[in-house]
């Protein structure tokens, strides 16, 4: 597949370990890498994101074939896997690092991404705590934070193994 076929969402929910081996897992996503989205420090270390307040979300870039998956259905799994109504806070990790978030590099993403929202807050009396913003600025995390839970299996997450076998046998109907 031709990288110029290929779309790409950038998507943040907790600890960026988990999110991206589930991202990872479902067919139709091609490439993943996990990095620092959205904040006020240019290339930010994990350690400056984590107690420096820099702003920075721990965040997913998710690249993937639309012609065998769509976006609406990549929401739907990644909503499977967050707790949409948590402020700064996934599972046991806590700090605005780990907020949740939908940031596009496509405006013409948007109606999908609001609709998608708006659908999700109609299951929640509190209200969604899911940020939406256009991709400000994206820098790659440190090479062991890559694929990190393929290379260190016993690693924490906050996302079930059920949950990884879930979007490894993911299918959408186009």
């Amino acid at each position: 597949m031709e990288a110029g076929n290929l779309k790409e969402i950038y998507l943040a929910g907790g600890c960026f370990w988990g999110t991206e081996k589930y991202f990872a897992s479902i067919p139709g996503v091609v490439k993943t890498d996990v990095g620092y989205a959205n904040g006020d420090t240019e290339n930010p270390t994990y350690q400056e994101v984590c107690h420096n307040n820099t702003g920075h979300a721990e965040t997913v870039r998710v690249f993937y074939d639309p012609g065998r998956i769509r976006l609406e259905f990549i929401l739907k799994l990644y909503y499977d896997v967050i707790d949409p109504v948590s402020v700064n806070r996934q599972g046991n990790d806590i700090g605005r690092q780990y907020r949740t978030g939908i940031y596009y590099v496509d405006e013409g993403d948007v109606p999908t991404l609001k609709k998608s929202l708006e659908e999700l807050q109609g299951k929640y009396d509190r209200p969604v705590a899911v940020e939406m913003l256009p991709l400000r600025n994206y820098y790659l995390a440190e090479k062991y934070h890559q694929g990190y839970l393929d290379k260190n299996p016993g690693g924490y997450c906050h996302i079930g193994a059920e949950k990884f076998e879930k979007a490894r046998v993911a299918k959408e109907e186009l």
